[in-house]
C-alpha cells in the first residue's frame, strides 16, 4: 500500500510539472504547425486537450468536480468581449484546469487517460448570447515547494477560428507569490488575467472579462484606430506615482489606483496640448460625479506637458486651477512628461500629442478608454453612462483586506 501511495504521488507530480510546462513555445510539434499555416495564438503544446471529454453541448455556467471538495469556494464570472472590448462574444467555449486544495493536478477514477496531465478538476463553460460565463469551483492552491503563484489554466475557443488559443492564466491579486515583477511580465493576452476576489459569505467572488484577440498573435481582426494613447480596455490600470499638487493626498505622491481601486476610477491624462478652458469644464463635470457617486469613484487630472517643465511652476499652476474651481473631490496631479520612467506613468502609455485620453477603471481593471473627448453634454452623459454600465452585479461587496 505504502508503495502504491508513493507512485501515485510520483504520477501526480508529475503531472503538474507537465501541465505547466505544455504552454512551451517553440516546441517540435508547432513548429511543425506553424510551418503550413500560421496559428493563431502561436500554438500551444496540450491545447488539445481542451477536447478530451468536451460534453457535446457546454452551458454558460459550469461547476466543476472540485467544488465538492476539500477548499475555498470560488465564484468566476464575467463577459466575453470582442476585440475592442465593448461587443460581446456569444458561444465562445473557456477551457480551464486547477489544481486541487493541495497544489497537485490530482487524479480521480475515471478520468480519461489523454487528460491526466490536467488532473480531475477541469472542466468548459459556453458564452450564452450576452457573452456571459460563469465557474464555480475551489481556488487552487500552489505547487507545493515552489513561489509559483497559484493559477487556473486557460484556452478559448471561438467559433469562428479553427485552432484554440491560451490566454493568461487566472492568478490571484492576493497571492503573495504574485510579486511586482512577476505582474509586470504578464503577457496580458485576453486582457489582464489577475483575480480580484470579493468576499460573500463563504464564497469567494471574481468578477473578470475576457478580450478576444487582445495580445493574441497572428489574430485575423486588429484594433488600431487612427489615434491612439493609453492601454487597451481590459489591461490592468498601472500604479504610477505623479506630485498631487492640489485636492485629495496635496503634497504627496500617491498611486490613485493603488490608494484607491476598489471602486471606479477615471484617470484625466492631458499631455503637451493643453486647452484650458476646456480642461475647467471637464474638472467641474468630473467634481460633479465625484459628489454624486461618493465613494464609488475617485477622479484624477494628471498633466504631463514635457514643454517648458518647472516643478515649482507646475505646481502653483495646478493650485491656482483647484482654487479658482473650488475642487474638493478631484486630484490635481502632475508629472514632468508622459514619457517619465521615475514616476512610471510611462507605463500608461499615453500619448502626448493628443488633447486628452481617459481611462475609466473599475476595481482596477480598464473598462473604457476615450481619446480626444470634448466637453459636451453628450460625452458627459457617455462618462455617467459607463460609469453606470460597467458597475456589474457585485459592484458593493467590499474588498478583502491583504497585504
Amino acid at each position: 500500500m505504502k508503495r502504491l501511495i508513493n507512485f501515485l504521488l510520483i504520477v501526480t507530480l508529475f503531472n503538474f510539472l507537465i501541465s505547466c510546462n505544455e504552454r512551451t513555445k517553440g516546441n517540435a510539434t508547432t513548429k511543425q504547425n506553424t510551418d503550413t499555416k500560421k496559428l493563431v495564438g502561436g500554438g500551444c503544446d496540450g491545447c488539445e486537450i481542451m477536447y478530451v471529454g468536451m460534453p457535446a453541448n457546454n452551458k454558460s455556467v459550469d461547476t466543476s468536480a472540485g467544488w465538492a471538495e476539500k477548499g475555498q469556494k470560488l465564484l468566476v464570472t464575467g463577459t466575453v468581449f470582442k476585440l475592442g472590448g465593448k461587443t460581446p462574444a456569444p458561444n465562445v467555449v473557456i477551457y480551464y484546469w486547477q489544481t486541487d486544495n493541495n497544489g497537485y493536478y490530482s487524479l480521480k477514477q475515471g478520468l480519461d487517460e489523454k487528460a491526466k496531465r490536467h488532473g480531475h478538476i477541469r472542466g468548459w463553460v459556453k458564452t450564452d448570447e450576452n457573452g456571459k460565463y460563469s465557474i464555480n469551483t475551489i481556488k487552487p492552491a500552489p505547487y507545493p515547494h515552489e513561489n509559483i503563484p497559484a493559477h487556473i489554466h486557460t484556452s478559448i475557443k471561438e467559433p469562428n477560428i479553427d485552432n484554440e488559443y491560451y490566454i493568461d492564466e487566472f492568478v490571484f491579486d492576493d497571492d503573495k507569490y504574485l510579486t511586482g515583477e512577476k505582474r509586470k511580465a504578464l503577457e496580458n493576452r485576453g486582457g489582464s488575467g489577475i483575480l480580484r476576489v470579493l468576499p460573500s459569505g463563504d464564497l469567494q467572488i471574481a468578477e473578470h472579462n475576457i478580450i478576444l484577440g487582445l495580445n493574441i498573435p497572428n489574430y485575423p481582426e486588429t484594433n488600431k484606430p487612427e489615434k491612439q494613447s493609453g492601454l487597451e480596455i481590459g489591461e490592468d490600470n498601472p500604479s504610477f506615482i505623479p506630485y498631487h499638487a492640489f485636492g485629495p493626498d496635496k503634497g504627496s505622491r500617491a498611486c490613485p489606483v493603488c490608494k484607491y481601486g476598489r471602486f471606479h476610477g477615471i484617470v484625466y491624462f492631458v499631455g503637451n496640448n493643453p486647452n484650458w478652458n476646456d480642461i475647467k469644464q471637464w474638472l467641474t463635470f468630473l467634481e460633479q460625479e465625484s459628489v454624486t457617486r461618493s465613494k464609488y469613484l475617485k477622479a484624477y487630472f494628471v498633466y504631463g506637458n514635457e514643454n517648458n517643465y518647472v516643478k515649482d511652476t507646475r505646481q502653483k499652476e495646478l493650485e491656482k486651477i483647484g482654487n479658482e474651481l473650488n475642487l474638493k473631490n478631484v486630484a490635481l496631479t502632475f508629472v514632468p512628461s508622459m514619457s517619465d520612467t521615475e514616476s512610471e506613468v510611462n507605463l500608461n502609455k499615453i500619448n502626448p500629442n493628443v488633447e486628452n485620453t481617459f481611462i475609466i477603471y473599475k476595481h482596477q481593471t480598464i473598462v473604457e478608454k476615450l481619446i480626444d473627448l470634448k466637453p459636451t453634454e453628450e460625452n458627459f452623459k457617455k462618462i455617467s453612462n459607463t460609469l453606470d454600465k460597467t458597475k456589474g452585479e457585485y459592484f458593493n461587496l467590499q474588498e478583502t483586506e491583504h497585504n
